[in-house]
């Protein structure tokens, strides 16, 4: 392509509804051929193994989707983190408590309902954290489509929720989801953290030399037996995000406005084309609703993640000095509480790694989480919309300038000069209409009514 092509392509690839329906085209794409004759071509690319064997990195391609292209992901997700707690709503612990607290009992309750759910149905209880993670790309993708009229803090608040909820996430797959540790490679590749960081501050520039350091660093981490994605989230936490000298833009912002067309048009579909693939025939979607684990996921998504964050919210408000923004009411926080329902990448990622000793379990978690963030999807569009129309309401409200003095009306309800004013125009609107209706009675008493 040109490049006005490609700088047309890369600007749609950052806006976050375009990153949503790729994501979900791909999830469709996947879902289709899994379910068709193409399920044995499609298994067998997502299984193929590529990779130098030596470097312990002969991975099958499913595996590396998961261990590096996702990798991409979080490192877009460790910028917007730290930009978030560097000149972000989690810089000042006063605005930020109310959504810190809405995330953190939005992933405790809904790990909560599947341990109950499981344990009582006598099920694994390895898929505690599945339900956990809220798919930041998506939300925001759901939110962007269908709250065109809603508030930027509605925005601002699902953004620092979905942020802390990766961070959490993250913390879980590297403290849950990590075994036999090899010692040397996690000191190798916490030196070679060190080494980014260093380089970073001193101000080296080009690709040519993060770009393999970063490789390095991934493979150290990955074979270290941490996830390798836990790479990806500690150098966006390490880039700075202030602002220095004749600088127009930190060196984070302009590098998260180059890989995050990557990351949302390449790294999180390919994710989901080789992680959603599962069958959802009517045995297996019968599966879904009867057994333990995918019972629990989807009660955890819609159920959990919706009693957790309005209701970690409402008790933050009416216990602690966490307030509720002015320019928001409880019945936004519900609809974003379901909208936070949606896990998608990162759950079946949890998913994944929580099942990986029993496949067919694995696949009907995944199942699940794409049945929960489905509910929780179409819960929330109708919620969103029906709080979008009454801000359209309150917007064209607040705008009317029926007077057409340059202030709008309500806010002239109480001065005389006012209503004379639309007096006034009413009276000269009456008599435009008394001077049609003589015009009308003439024509049709002299036989000239168009009727």
């Amino acid at each position: 392509m040109s490049l006005p092509e490609r700088n047309f392509v890369a600007d749609a690839l950052r806006t976050e509804t375009v990153g949503g329906v790729l994501l979900l085209a791909a999830a469709i794409v996947a879902l289709v051929m899994a379910n068709t004759p193409l399920s044995d071509f499609y298994q067998s690319v997502r299984d193929f193994t590529v990779g130098p064997e030596s470097l312990h990195l002969d991975l099958s391609i499913g595996d590396w989707a998961k261990d590096g292209l996702l990798t991409i992901f979080f490192f877009v997700a460790g910028i917007e983190l730290k930009r978030e707690l560097v000149a972000g709503e989690l810089r000042d612990p006063r605005a930020a408590a109310l959504p810190v607290v809405a995330a953190l009992c939005g992933m405790i309750v809904p790990a909560l309902v599947y341990i109950a759910t499981a344990s009582g149905l006598g099920g694994s209880l390895d898929g505690w954290a599945v339900p956990t993670a809220t798919d930041i790309a998506f939300a925001l993708a759901v939110l962007a489509v269908l709250g065109t009229s809603l508030p930027a803090s509605m925005r601002a608040f699902l953004l620092t929720l979905a942020v802390v909820d990766d961070l959490g996430a993250i913390l879980i797959i590297a403290l849950f989801f990590t075994t036999d540790i090899s010692l040397p490679a996690l000191g190798l590749s916490l030196a070679g953290l060190a080494l980014f960081w260093f380089l970073h501050r001193k101000g080296v520039r080009g690709w040519y030399v993060y770009v393999p350091l970063a490789a390095v660093i991934w493979a150290l981490m990955h074979a270290s037996g941490v996830h390798a994605t836990v790479a990806g989230v500690a150098m966006g936490l390490l880039l700075r995000c202030t602002v220095r000298g004749n600088e127009s833009h930190s060196p984070a912002e302009h590098i998260e406005h180059l890989v995050r067309p990557v990351s949302a048009g390449v790294a999180v579909p390919l994710f989901a084309l080789f992680a959603a693939g599962v069958s959802v025939s009517g045995g297996a979607l019968g599966d879904v609703f009867t057994k333990p684990e995918p019972v629990g996921v989807v009660l955890g998504l819609f159920l959990g993640k919706v009693v957790g964050i309005f209701g970690g919210s409402w008790l933050a408000v009416r216990f602690t000095r966490a307030e509720l923004n002015d320019e928001l009411a409880w019945a936004d926080i519900f609809a974003v509480s379901s909208l936070a329902g949606i896990g998608f990448t990162v759950s079946l990622l949890i998913g994944e790694l929580a099942f990986t000793e029993d496949p067919a379990l694995a696949d009907e978690v995944k199942a699940a989480v794409l049945i929960g963030s489905l509910i929780s999807a179409v819960a929330a569009g109708i919620l969103l919309k029906l709080r979008n129309n009454k801000y359209k309401r309150l917007y064209y409200e607040e705008n009317l300038d029926e007077d057409e003095s340059g202030i709008p009306d309500i806010y002239e309800r109480h001065d005389p000069a006012y209503h004379l004013r639309m007096a006034a125009i009413h009276e000269k609107k009456a008599a435009e209409h008394r001077k049609q209706a003589e015009v009308a009675a003439a024509e049709r008493a002299t036989g000239d009514d168009p009727a």
